[in-house]
């Protein structure tokens, strides 16, 4: 297979500017794919990994609808098992994809289009031919319909048309976003058919028409669904599929309480759980299941950069649109205690947007960097080209007075004074009062120590507590003083920093620019990066973009770990090795012997 990659690879390079692109089995964000044409499976699969048995899986709140792509309701956990993609990514590179709908894609070296060839036998579950019209029907649909995630995502493509029997072409805008290939080739695509003559818009709670590896066979709205996997998948051979979906039927059951979770877990209620919560992992697994070997309780190593958590202040609001005030609030949280007292030591404080990667910003920036920063110099904090971005630190002990004088000084600057021990804005006499909104009551033992150093410096912060639903209308909608949110990362950054940081997103109910970022020098950077030509200048553009968005003061950093924690009975087994993106459940299977 090497030779063979190597073969063609010399091929192409062979081809001089400017020629006829050609059709390919694989592209990658930059540089060549790590998988030739003609590979069998990831390296992280097994590809003998033996088809059958049923695992149990646990979910938190409730679900309402069976239609994942738009705003309105909850949808139900695992719903991507309904449908295929253009393109499958790989979890072992940064970001390359290769055929799953798509037989070949072809793309010019100026990335300004895409055309895919859809592979011949693609099917859906009602036994019609998925078709170029689909793929076009799922573009427009998602873009005038879909959830605002899609609208920002697929922005740039100006649109989608059919070639031939088989092919389809997107162009794209005007511009250097080399992302938008694979944008495209990660689209779910949709059945017209199916979609003639219903609302794309409404909740729905009919089992939807899909071609992926999996069908909805029962639910109960709110408390369980099940996903039966289709003997008869049309794709279960590919490549990028060899080796996952081994098991007959997937089950989530819905909690609503976390500990209830937890304890139906240990009653063997269901069979897999990924821990978040460091005292359960620390304090919870030592029930006799764990000690006879029938649980295993397993820390998974990964390179994927762990994103940012963190106490989000919605900007939107007058009393956080001054960086003094933010800054100020973010000396009031003492992590060092949190994860002595709390946490068993088990974290590292956050500082980065992408921590635990080679796209965290560090020391001060490079010559490349501030070949990028100095034109925004007197747009951006003056602090990114002066100093190295470090969160607020305190002794541990739990009195972090030191800090508390820094926020006081911080505050009085901004035009805060405190009166009858009570702080207030100097102008209007307001007083400083905010809600900090939670859906999880385990960062209620979070929050409730940093609202009481808040309130040593006249600072009323009440922390409420209310279910998904809710939760989720209140995100939606922008409801929010102050909220624990949390931004993945990727290996690979693109179009969704657009949806997380950009101006454009910032009123667009659900997007996930929940801060509200408005700031053309942010638009600026994140347009940068989505531009970038090759890793090396990725790299460059994400840590400038990073340090902008660390000295913006729009959160309080958490924590973060560099490794999964899962427990799970031992009835599953998975593969031994765990690619740098993490361990990819869909890969594990059941022992047969279920031992």
């Amino acid at each position: 297979m090497r030779s063979l990659f190597l073969a063609t690879l010399l091929a192409i390079l062979a081809v001089p500017a400017g020629a006829e692109p050609v059709p390919v089995h694989g592209i990658a964000m930059h540089g060549a794919p790590k998988y030739g044409p003609g590979f069998k499976q990831f390296d992280y699969v097994n590809p003998d990994a033996p088809k059958g048995g049923d695992v149990r899986l646990n979910a938190m709140g409730s679900f309402d609808s069976l239609n994942g792509f738009v705003i309105k309701g909850q949808s139900a956990a695992g719903l991507t098992l309904l449908y295929d993609s253009l393109m499958n990514d790989s979890a072992d590179e940064a970001f390359s994809e290769y055929g799953r709908l798509a037989e070949t894609v072809t793309m010019p070296e100026d990335r300004s289009w895409v055309a895919f060839t859809l592979r011949k036998g693609a099917l859906w579950h009602d036994g019609k031919p998925i078709t170029p019209d689909d793929v076009i029907f799922t573009l427009e649909t998602l873009k005038a319909k879909g959830a605002p995630f899609f609208r920002v995502y697929f922005g740039d493509v100006v649109k989608a048309e059919r070639v031939g029997e088989r092919g389809v072409r997107f162009t794209f805008k005007k511009g250097e976003n080399r992302e938008l290939p694979l944008i495209v080739g990660q689209m779910p695509v949709l059945p017209k058919h199916y979609w003639a003559g219903k609302d794309f818009e409404a909740t729905t709670l009919e089992p939807p028409l899909g071609s992926g590896p999996y069908r909805v066979e029962s639910f109960e709205p709110g408390r369980f669904i099940v996903y039966k996997r289709d003997p008869a998948y049309w794709g279960r051979d590919l490549p990028v599929n060899r080796g996952s979906y081994n098991f007959d039927h997937i089950r989530y059951d819905y909690y609503r309480d976390a500990t209830v979770a937890l304890e139906g877990f240990k009653a063997g209620a269901y069979d897999f759980r990924e821990e978040n919560v460091s005292k359960q992992w620390a304090t919870a697994y030592d029930f006799p299941a764990v000690a006879e070997g029938r649980v295993r309780k397993e820390e998974l190593h990964h390179q994927n950069p762990s994103g940012m958590q963190a106490f989000a202040f919605n900007v939107r609001r007058p009393l956080f649109q001054d960086s003094r005030v933010r800054q100020a609030l973010a000396h009031a949280f003492d992590f060092e205690w949190s994860n002595k007292t709390l946490f068993y030591g088990q974290y590292v404080r956050t500082e980065s947007y992408f921590a635990n990667s080679e796209l965290a910003s560090r020391g001060l920036p490079s010559p490349a960097e501030l070949a990028i920063l100095e034109p925004l110099r007197g747009k951006i904090p003056g602090e990114v080209f002066t100093k190295e971005y470090k969160a607020p630190a305190t002794d541990g002990t739990g009195n972090p007075r030191d800090n508390l004088r820094i926020a006081s000084a911080l505050l009085k600057e901004a035009g805060w004074v405190v009166k009858d021990q009570q702080l207030v804005d100097g102008r209007t006499g307001a007083p400083f009062a905010f809600e900090i909104l939670l859906f999880d009551p385990t960062f209620e033992r979070l929050s409730l120590p940093f609202a009481r150093n808040l309130e040593r410096l006249g600072i009323k912060a009440s922390v409420r507590t209310v279910d998904s639903a809710q939760y989720k209308n209140r995100l939606d909608s922008f409801d929010f003083d102050v909220m624990v949110s949390s931004w993945g990362a990727s290996l690979s950054p693109g179009n969704e920093q657009r949806n997380q940081w950009g101006s454009a997103s910032a009123e667009t109910p659900g997007s996930a620019n929940h801060i509200g970022i408005k700031d053309p020098a942010v638009d600026h950077l994140v347009d940068l990066v989505i531009s970038a030509p090759d890793r090396d200048s990725l790299i460059t553009r994400v840590r400038a973009l990073d340090r902008v968005l660390l000295w913006g003061h729009y959160v309080i950093p958490n924590w973060h770990i560099t490794y999964d924690r899962v427990a799970y009975w031992n009835k599953l087994r998975r593969p031994e090795k765990v690619p740098v993106r993490g361990f990819q459940f869909l890969t594990w299977w059941i022992d047969p012997a279920g031992k």
